[in-house]
């Protein structure tokens, strides 16, 4: 076999080696690309370089021997270069399934270079055909990328499709040069332009594509700790998606719902049997078992094909649930593995289970609350009862008692009479205590009058008796509040009075009552003077313990503040529930 090298091939061996060498290098790249991420694109991609090297090795070969069967290799492999980098650019975008009649499309490069080779003689005639179809090809490559980039607002799939472009135009340029002897070395050099143009922009996507999809766990994962504290995860796991490019539906099914989706949103809520749901459910099924992510792709006669993928949710070791995402080009994780998918399940079921546990801890929480205001009300019941009682039996008792004494005293001697009045005495001041008593247990004042009046005369009262000075802001009116809510504003002005009276060396105060929105709030300022012994939780604080029970069971609030300078106290009840 002759290896002789004319002369006049050296400038184009030489541009040939170069463009191995750099394809070789793109190979390469693509296969390591392969090995790290297992997507069917990078394998194809590092076909095509492949294949593309084969066709280096053809012309360097015809160069040194110029047998027309390097040559025949050469135009055959070019073709099917170029069939390659569309396949994998549809892998990319839109992972079709392979058809048998794909196959014409690959049987036209070699039928025809046998054509053009040993069956013609006009060179134009025979690289025209090849030409058209590599420069359709490639452009078809362009437009794939154009359109994801239109989908999902790709940058890198833009480059991509503006490289593919300049190239399938470069390819028609072909018969020109070579015919005006103008190819070497600058169509090789071209060819070399356009190959790191294509090798940069498959570096963006992987780098595009990494970032969005660490973004979007980092959104998600964030979305999710903000919910489970106690809002609605659910939700966000649904709603969330669906602000990523290209994402067309979410649904999240929980693995004791296996026959039906919790919840669903975009397309996904119009998914019926008929039209792809079945198979959606095998593959969210599948999941469930092996806790691996899935991606299938779906037909809908109402949404077009849909690329769904399938996100396992694991909690406490186990799968729980799984996250279904529609989207019309590509899932927004499809760069990342598997781990990183895995990651984001383990987080999604972590925040589910704390969101259980939260909802528990408010379900227990309500339970307790309603068990504090059954309690409060019972013993409000008996405390009534007990007023009543010694309002309408004991003190009448005694006030009749107190009447009979003072008809004895009229008829007994004056020494008799003497002692009866002391006993007249007594009387007198066991009905008062009775009357203060009962008026401690239920305040009359407030079930004859209603609470404004009654707060009043509380204040009046303190100051006549305590020898407080208080000095009150009171609003002309309230919104009609419950039983419940007057009664426990009424008894935090009186514990707070009575606090300032016990507890402060000025026997001073300022009550404030006020409306702000949906929200009654009664604040008590002292002017200075020592807090309850141990707060309000303390042995000297009990009563502003049981007040805050009191409050918290109808869904307010009470805040002490205690100081040297002065304490306030500030209740806070919502009018909804007051």
């Amino acid at each position: 076999m002759n290896w002789h090298v004319p002369d006049g091939a050296l400038t184009e061996l030489s541009a040939a080696l170069l463009q191995l060498t750099v394809t070789t290098g793109l190979g390469l790249l693509c296969l390591g690309l392969y090995v790290r991420y297992r997507k069917p694109w990078f394998r194809w991609w590092a076909v095509a370089w492949g294949l593309y090297a084969l066709r280096l090795v053809a012309i360097l070969s015809f160069l040194l021997n110029e047998h027309p069967i390097w040559l025949y290799w050469h135009q055959v492999i070019t073709g099917w270069t170029a069939l390659t980098l569309l396949w994998a650019a549809l892998q990319f975008s839109r992972r079709p399934e392979w058809r048998a009649s794909y196959f014409l499309f690959a049987l036209f490069p070699p039928l025809w270079s046998y054509i053009a080779i040993y069956r013609l003689d006009h060179f134009l005639w025979a690289a025209l055909p090849a030409v058209l179809f590599l420069s359709i090809a490639t452009l078809w490559t362009g437009a794939v990328f154009f359109v994801h980039s239109r989908r999902v607002g790709s940058q890198a799939a833009r480059w991509l499709a503006l490289a593919f472009a300049l190239w399938a135009l470069h390819h028609l340029d072909y018969p020109l040069l070579r015919a005006q002897g103008a190819w070497t070395p600058w169509g090789y050099y071209l060819d070399i332009v356009f190959e790191l143009s294509v090798g940069l922009g498959i570096l963006l996507l992987v780098q595009e594509d990494l970032t969005r999809g660490l973004e979007t766990l980092s959104a998600l994962s964030g979305d999710l700790q903000g919910a489970s504290a106690g809002g609605d995860v659910r939700g966000v796991l649904v709603e969330r998606p669906l602000t990523l490019p290209a994402v067309r539906g979410t649904a999240l099914l929980l693995a004791e719902e296996q026959t039906r989706f919790h919840s669903a949103a975009g397309v996904c809520a119009r998914w019926t049997d008929a039209s792809g749901l079945g198979a959606v459910l095998a593959a969210t099924h599948r999941v469930l078992e092996h806790g691996a992510p899935e991606r299938l792709r779906v037909g809908h006669a109402d949404s077009g094909d849909e690329f769904v993928s399938v996100l396992p949710i694991v909690a406490g070791g186990r799968t729980t649930g799984a996250l279904v995402i529609a989207s019309a080009a590509r899932d927004p994780f499809t760069a990342l593995d598997d781990r990183f998918l895995e990651a984001l399940g383990q987080q999604m079921g972590a925040a589910l289970e704390s969101a259980a546990l939260h909802r528990r801890l408010r379900e227990r929480t309500a339970a307790l609350e309603r068990l504090s205001a059954g309690t409060v009300r019972q013993h409000e019941e008996e405390r009534k009862r007990l007023s009543r009682e010694l309002h309408d039996e004991t003190a009448q008792v005694f006030a009749a008692l107190s009447l009979e004494l003072g008809a004895l005293r009229e008829r007994a001697p004056a020494d008799i009479a003497e002692g009866i009045g002391t006993a007249l005495g007594l009387v007198g001041s066991a009905i008062t205590s009775i009357r203060s008593v009962a008026e401690q247990l239920r305040p009359a004042l407030l079930d004859d009058l209603g609470l404004l009046p009654a707060l009043g005369a509380l204040m009046d009262d303190f100051r006549r008796r305590g020898g407080l000075r208080v000095t009150a802001d009171l609003p002309a009116e309230l919104p009609p509040l419950k039983p419940e809510a007057e009664l426990a504003l009424f008894r935090s002005l009186q514990e707070a009075l009575s606090n300032v009276a016990r507890h402060t060396a000025r026997a001073e105060a300022r009550v404030v009552l006020t409306r702000n929105g949906r929200k009654v709030i009664l604040e008590v300022a002292d002017a200075g003077g020592a807090r309850p012994e141990g707060g309000p939780d303390g042995p000297g604080g009990a009563g502003l313990a049981g007040l805050s029970e009191r409050v918290g069971s109808i869904g307010g609030h009470l805040h002490f503040s205690p100081a040297a300078e002065g304490s306030v106290l500030r209740v806070t009840l919502p009018v909804e529930t007051a």
